[in-house]
């Protein structure tokens, strides 16, 4: 039975794709821009985005499975036409914040939001609830190649950051397997660590020193405010706060579904030193 992937070509559900198609599964990939998504030959394209409803039936049409990646604002929608399309199953690429999320206000509820909505209309789910991203931490590149600094508030905050294509090789096996329906998946990388020892692994990766300065709360959102909005880079700040008041701690997700171990973030540094190097041809031989 062929298997909808939803943002087929974003950085979750591309790496996806390609598990799939290395496992032997049917996959059908919805993108809005086929022709730009370099998708593999066997891969069937449906042209189409869960932002635009009108584009889903076709897209839903003769499907069991989806992979839904996260836009709460049109979950409704995914919902009414999945259902009209007899679709059975769904995996959601939810949040770790979730639980916290139905804790408060309904008009802030993101992941949690698409998780209710989903249970609600009564398909067979999983949750897949990962925390923050290694990725996430590509925004340090512009300022280690200009300065070789990156400042950041809260020194002590305690991650467990995941790799993007662990995420996917979970989504792999939970959408090929119905043993994980009904399960909520908290995910992370295999280990904590601060920002300054994150720094340190890209400093390692990238073969020169790199300094961490720790800003103050304030300097932070008068920095970021601008840029992102006041609200968002609040609830940044927040989050930093909180991993600094009580540590992450590594969830064994990844091992325990794919029986392999995670990433770790050293391993990552290295496998994109690029992104951090500022003239690749000089210190290509470095790392």
């Amino acid at each position: 039975m062929t298997i909808l992937v939803t943002g087929a070509t974003a950085s979750v559900g591309r790496l996806l794709v390609d598990e799939l198609v290395a496992a032997g599964a049917p996959v059908r990939a919805l993108t809005n821009q086929p022709a730009r998504a370099a998708l593999p030959p066997e891969v069937e394209v449906a042209r189409g985005y869960l932002g635009k409803p009108e584009t889903l039936p076709a897209a839903l049409a003769g499907i069991d499975t989806v992979y839904l990646a996260p836009l709460p604002a049109y979950v409704d929608d995914f919902v009414r036409c999945a259902r009209d399309a007899g679709v059975r199953r769904v995996v959601v690429l939810s949040g770790e914040p979730a639980d916290y999320e139905a804790q408060g206000d309904p008009s802030t509820w993101h992941y949690y939001r698409i998780e209710r909505a989903i249970e609600a209309a009564g398909f067979d789910w999983t949750f897949l609830r990962p925390g923050q991203f290694m990725n996430n931490t590509l925004d340090w590149a512009p300022s280690i190649k200009a300065d070789s600094v990156v400042r950041a508030p809260y020194a002590g905050a305690v991650q467990t950051p995941i790799d993007l294509a662990d995420i996917a090789a979970v989504a792999r096996v939970v959408l090929l397997s119905s043993a994980y329906d009904g399960q909520k998946i908290t995910m992370s990388g295999p280990e904590g660590l601060t920002p300054p020892e994150q720094v340190a692994a890209v400093a390692e990766a990238i073969g020169r020193e790199v300094r961490f300065e720790e800003l103050t709360p304030q300097e932070y959102l008068d920095g970021l405010a601008p840029v992102i909005g006041l609200e968002t880079a609040q609830w940044l700040l927040d989050g930093f706060r909180m991993m600094a008041e009580h540590p992450m701690k590594p969830e064994p997700a990844v091992v325990e579904v794919t029986g392999r171990p995670g990433t770790t973030y050293r391993e990552w540094a290295f496998s994109n030193v690029g992104a951090f190097r500022h003239d690749r041809g000089r210190e290509g031989n470095s790392a």
